[in-house]
């Protein structure tokens, strides 16, 4: 009977996976791995490794020749070392159609929520200030445009959802053509310019060698005096310290943050409390629905796997067969 490891998971049970493997024949054994020495001792006699945050790096997958799958509980893969799985000839799969309509609602709900001041407004209200200028003027976003970092599955959902809503939508994306764009989008010339030209920036791109840090001073610095930016990517992707100064500085009246570089947020973090800043918890994903397409999703790109050879949805292409 074939071997999974269920690497780490924060659901309050897991019945789900266990079920689907159950039903193929599959051992599953679980853990709560936070280190690759963790992943590494678990994973022994495995064929899958099923992660939810565990790190997947080349120290484990060395010391595992008989694995031939990581599949990621999530679209993004970036606790997973493709390059090392990639040499080694171990596939790389991950879930990354399970919760687009929730990110990018949540994305919106996040941008809506800075122009209209409804945290502020909450909160003065409580404070026993009863006025719409409490918080300060508003602006129409009628009259605004909103700029799209990635124009992938979730960016183009939120184009779709936001069209109403702004005046302008924008996007960068260096990997698709000009037919990939939807008719009612803008194509940015560089990113450069979408920021020069957005009053809110929402980003929708996975974190990679590419984009870590891709939002720093330099962009944000092009950005209109009390612009807004959104991030339900990944944390890593916004440089923390210079968004914390373009805040203070005013070249940006507020952030939207559902990701952040480290979570969960340690105390005494200077976003903690700031009042231009919405936090949430990692939350842009969940649904009751989404969660399951995503767990089924993931747990099932192993179970095909061990069926045919090939996961239903590919990273990384392996040369590592079923046993």
């Amino acid at each position: 009977m074939p071997r999974v490891l269920y690497a780490d998971f924060d659901y309050p049970d897991i019945d789900l996976e266990r079920k689907l493997f159950a039903d193929a024949g599959i051992e599953l054994l679980t853990a709560q791995c936070r280190t690759p020495g963790e992943v590494r001792a678990a994973a022994a006699d495995c064929a899958g490794i099923l992660s939810q945050y565990a790190p997947v790096t080349e120290e484990v997958v060395v010391a595992s020749p008989q694995l031939g799958i990581v599949s990621r509980i999530g679209a993004g893969f970036d606790n997973i070392d493709t390059a090392a799985c990639a040499r080694h000839g171990v596939w790389v799969a991950n879930s990354p159609d399970y919760g687009i309509g929730e990110v990018a609602t949540h994305a919106l709900a996040l941008a809506l929520a800075l122009i209209r001041n409804v945290v502020a407004y909450h909160r003065d209200v409580h404070a026993g200030r009863w006025s719409y200028l409490s918080s300060g003027t508003l602006r129409r976003p009628a009259e605004m445009t909103l700029g799209i970092v990635g124009l992938g599955r979730i960016g183009k959902r939120m184009a779709h959802v936001s069209r109403n809503v702004f005046k302008r939508v924008t996007a960068f994306d260096p990997y698709l053509i000009d037919g990939d764009f939807p008719a009612y989008v803008e194509r940015a010339p560089d990113l450069g310019g979408l920021f020069a030209t957005s009053d809110i920036v929402s980003i929708h791109v996975p974190l990679n060698v590419e984009t870590r840090g891709m939002i720093g001073a330099d962009l944000l610095a092009r950005m209109s005096p009390g612009s807004y930016l959104v991030n339900t990517a990944r944390g890593a992707i916004v440089e923390i310290g210079d968004l914390l100064a373009a805040l203070d500085s005013g070249i940006l009246a507020g952030a939207g943050l559902d990701v952040l570089p480290v979570e969960p947020i340690p105390a005494g973090d200077p976003l903690l409390g700031h009042p231009k800043v919405i936090l949430t918890p990692h939350a842009a994903f969940f649904s009751v629905e989404s969660e399951v397409d995503l767990r089924r999703k993931a747990a099932k790109n192993i179970v095909t796997w061990l069926a045919t050879g090939r996961p239903d949805y590919v990273v990384v292409q392996g040369t590592r067969r079923p046993a």
